[in-house]
């Protein structure tokens, strides 16, 4: 058995009914050229050929003397993790999205593994969907993205086994050695030795927590952040809302304002953000405060949860979008400065320890009206290639993350290829009209590129593509392009347009 580390341990404690903790991950894929309409059941048979799952996709959580353990599930079935599915007619995106957004809100079994894999067909054009969530207690958001990488490939010829059966290196109980359980005394034997980074980390995490409430400037620390309709107990309904855009147009912004592609998503979101506060008419007067988390895979070949995270202002109290991405650019490198002369462990630590209020929040209700940040933006990097799978080339890929009470609404972005995909995970209840957020991340886009001074042309500006899916809406998308092409069809980029006719602002 494989002891849980104390940050993978809490997403086991945290889970409830109404917040569920495991992230996912929705691809769109075009069949290969020539492929039947049985293409999806044929791919199913391939991987009903690998009924066995290795580490991490075999191991189930086991509590021992107050403990949590990973255990080999000995009565593993692959039936269970994986599920076929149809949409119902006409098989739009609007059914798809959907379809997530039901899907998302059930628990996984902790009687078995911790994961579940939904091959989902229907879409217009023979194309599918796989819809794949994991515990995490088991992946973070990088690791998930990763692992569902390399179950692919940049050769359409080439065929790999699916994720639960594909070895992967970076998670610690894949390496196939038995290890002894590490008992409570041991766990903390291990902390002692990392004291001298941990501790420090713990004091400026800390200290962070005291000076929060009366520094002033660009800086944001906890307790700093308003309250605001998102900062509320939820439900466990969900409802998922995508959109991609031009990675090139992202960074044409970052270029005329001298700002990194993560600053500019976050100004967009803050953009978004703003607008549709002031629809709800609940835009507080202080800037919203985003946690945002920092990998920090690539200074450990540790598996697990390997994060940090930083508080950046989103200057929502600012009209102006390009003073307000400055003030967001100004916010993240004075926390980005900091973090950066820390040790991996003491980032952790300062990490965990700057938010530690925010469980006795929860408990106690205070996080309602005293939140320590409004809500999660995370930027998770994907791979720049065209990928496939078994010869299905993925057209879009979105991630899917976690509210939790008090944080109603998640955004995640996820690269792939030439595009970011912006996933909006919130309570159904809780964030009414989550769909106007698409309308929204188009306006702030459109906004930071007209006071730059960025033309159509140079921002690459796919509003066209967007326009006719839209339309398409009540009868199905547009036309994919040929398969044959590799470039990612205009007309496949993914459309949230769930009661987008029948529900207006206001409405959940």
């Amino acid at each position: 058995m494989q002891a849980l580390s104390p940050t993978d341990s809490a997403f086991l404690w945290m889970e409830t009914r109404n917040q569920p903790m495991h992230v996912a991950g929705l691809n769109i894929y075009t069949p290969p050229p020539g492929s039947g309409p049985d293409y999806v059941s044929k791919l199913l048979a391939q991987w009903s050929k690998h009924p066995k799952a290795i580490a991490p996709f075999n191991l189930r959580p086991v509590l021992k003397m107050g403990l949590w353990y990973w255990e080999e599930d000995e009565e593993f079935e692959l039936d269970y993790h994986l599920r076929h599915l149809a949409l119902p007619q006409p098989g739009r995106i609007r059914e798809l999205l959907a379809m997530v957004s039901r899907l998302h809100g059930n628990l996984l079994d902790r009687n078995r593994p911790l994961w579940e894999t939904y091959v989902i067909e229907g879409l217009p054009g023979g194309r599918f969907a796989t819809y794949a969530k994991i515990h995490h207690a088991l992946v973070d958001g990088v690791t998930g993205a990763r692992m569902a990488a390399n179950a692919m490939s940049s050769d359409p010829a080439q065929h790999k086994p699916p994720m639960w059966d594909l070895p992967f290196a970076h998670h610690p109980a894949s390496s196939g050695r038995k290890t002894a359980p590490t008992g409570l005394l041991q766990q903390l034997g291990n902390a002692a030795k990392a004291g001298k980074e941990i501790l420090p980390g713990i004091g400026s995490g800390l200290w962070d927590i005291v000076r929060g409430s009366y520094a002033k400037g660009a800086t944001a620390l906890p307790f700093q952040a308003p309250p605001t309709p998102f900062n509320v107990e939820i439900s466990g309904s969900r409802r998922f809302a995508s959109q991609s855009y031009s990675l090139a147009r992202l960074k044409r912004i970052g270029e005329a304002s001298a700002a990194t592609v993560n600053d500019v998503t976050l100004a967009i979101c803050a953009g978004a953000l703003r607008e549709y506060l002031i629809a709800q008419n609940a835009l507080p007067k202080k800037p919203l405060v985003a946690m945002v988390p920092v990998s920090l895979h690539g200074e450990t070949t540790a598996g697990g949860n390997q994060v940090s995270l930083l508080l950046a202002s989103l200057a929502t109290h600012i009209a102006d979008p390009v003073k307000r991405l400055k003030r967001i650019v100004e916010s993240t490198s004075d926390a980005k400065a900091r973090l950066t002369k820390m040790p991996r462990l003491q980032k952790m630590a300062h990490g965990i320890t700057s938010i530690s209020p925010f469980g006795a929040g929860m408990v106690t209700g205070t996080a309602q009206n005293h939140p320590l940040f409004n809500l999660v933006i995370s930027n998770v990097p994907g791979p720049r290639e065209t990928l496939f799978l078994n010869g299905a080339r993925l057209d879009e890929s979105y991630p899917v993350s976690i509210p939790t009470h008090y944080l109603a609404l998640n955004i995640t972005i996820s690269g792939y290829a030439d595009h970011l995909g912006f996933g909006y995970i919130a309570c159904r209840r809780s964030v009414p009209a989550l769909q106007r957020m698409l309308d929204y991340t188009n306006n702030a886009i459109n906004a930071l590129e007209s006071a730059l001074g960025i033309t159509s042309d140079q921002g690459l500006k796919p509003t066209k593509s967007r326009d006719r899916a839209t339309k398409a809406g009540s009868a199905g998308l547009a036309k994919p392009t040929k398969p044959t092409v590799r470039k990612r069809p205009a007309t496949a980029r993914l459309q949230d347009t769930v009661d987008q006719a029948n529900n207006p602002p206001g409405k959940g």
